[in-house]
């Protein structure tokens, strides 16, 4: 017996440190839908960065970016107030040069009062809107006030939704500035801190403000379209000129594991194609489509998805599923305003983002779990 103890107390102790390894990160799979098996397994948390604070809402920071989402199932959301825009209002209280924002749609007060306060200071405030959303209170408050704003009036949306502050600051996304958007719809606001990337959009901005071109008439002139920050590329483009869609193509052909997406409109068949033939190649794939969009599209690939057998959901959120993102190998992350429809690419002002960083697509990938936990067939 007095043999047996000590042998007993080795393995035990070897046991133990096995399970105290750090493992490796395992594979996000998702199965066809059914009722024992609805989501996709948690992804890893990352290995760096932190938790930002939002009441209504996610929030997280690394390196030289954040990135907010919405949460439209919390019951505070009611409230509308204290969502995602706070982090913003504050970007935008502690502008001290200049405010230029391009918004497809503004009336959430919040903004609104940040802007007039930031014009009121002295800060250069500039604003570039879909024409047809102008007519609204907080614009034309701005207006009111003296504030310069430019509308497209152009037959295309500018679709854009972004702001730079002080030339070194850009936050763009999916997010429309509006109640709807912050606290009734799935969205993200990605804020990145770098020069480069705001002169990327600062001259896309002086495009449609000062010299009018919109939609057709814009031209390719990003001046840091690749470019790498703390050892991150990060890739801008914008639409039409910059041919969108082929580079998205590009990134969807190389996925090697995965190809996760959230989309509010899925129409652009060479991105459906190419995402059925990775998965007969057996990358995993698996999507949320917003089902208002499913219902009214005409040319809708989300049953081109269905009919392959793919995981793909219609959303479950009563208001919309806005992200427009795909996630590919758990460490690409395309984000920005771009719906995947032919009038994104073709007539539409809109912008991307192309991270490649892991830390940052497990984020995405847990707002893609949340989502998608909550999605319908």
């Amino acid at each position: 017996m007095k043999r047996i103890l000590p042998l007993l107390f080795v393995l035990l102790l070897a046991a133990f440190a096995c399970a105290s390894e750090p493992g490796t990160l395992t594979l996000v799979t998702v199965t066809p839908p059914s009722p024992e098996n609805s989501t996709p397994a948690a992804a890893p948390a990352p290995e760096n960065g932190s938790n930002l604070p939002v009441q209504v809402g996610y929030g997280y920071g690394a390196s030289f970016y954040e990135v907010y989402f919405t949460e439209p199932f919390d019951r505070a959301s009611l409230q509308e107030e204290g969502g995602i825009d706070s982090p913003l209002v504050q970007a935008i209280d502690g502008a001290r040069v200049s405010v230029d924002i391009a918004a497809y749609s503004l009336s959430l007060s919040s903004i609104r009062n940040a802007l007039l306060n930031a014009h009121a200071r002295g800060v250069q405030v500039r604003v570039v809107m879909e024409s047809d959303n102008m007519d609204k209170a907080a614009p034309m408050a701005l207006e009111g006030a003296g504030i310069p704003m430019v509308g497209d009036n152009r037959e295309g949306l500018m679709h854009n939704k972004f702001v730079i502050i002080d030339r070194s600051d850009v936050w763009l996304g999916s997010t429309n500035f509006t109640t709807n958007g912050v606290y009734e719809d799935n969205n993200n606001l990605l804020r990145i801190r770098s020069s480069q990337v705001a002169q990327n959009y600062l001259v896309e901005f002086e495009e449609m403000f000062a010299d009018d071109f919109f939609g057709a008439d814009t031209v390719a002139a990003t001046p840091y379209q690749t470019l790498t920050l703390d050892g991150i590329p990060l890739e801008v483009y914008f639409s039409p000129d910059d041919g969108v869609a082929a580079r998205i193509s590009a990134l969807l052909r190389g996925a090697e594991e995965s190809i996760y997406f959230l989309a509010y409109s899925f129409t652009t068949d060479d991105f459906s194609e190419i995402i059925r033939r990775k998965a007969e190649e057996g990358v995993t794939v698996a999507g949320v489509m917003e089902d208002a969009q499913i219902q009214s599209n005409q040319g809708t690939e989300y049953y081109a998805f269905v009919q392959a057998g793919l995981p793909v959901y219609a959303d479950g959120n009563a208001g919309q599923m806005h992200h427009k993102v795909f996630i590919i190998d758990r460490r690409i992350v395309i984000t920005g305003s771009y719906n995947f429809s032919a009038s994104a690419e073709r007539r539409n002002d809109e912008n991307i983002v192309i991270l490649h960083d892991p830390t940052l697509a497990a984020r995405y990938l847990e707002e893609f779990e949340r989502v998608y936990a909550e999605g319908k067939r």
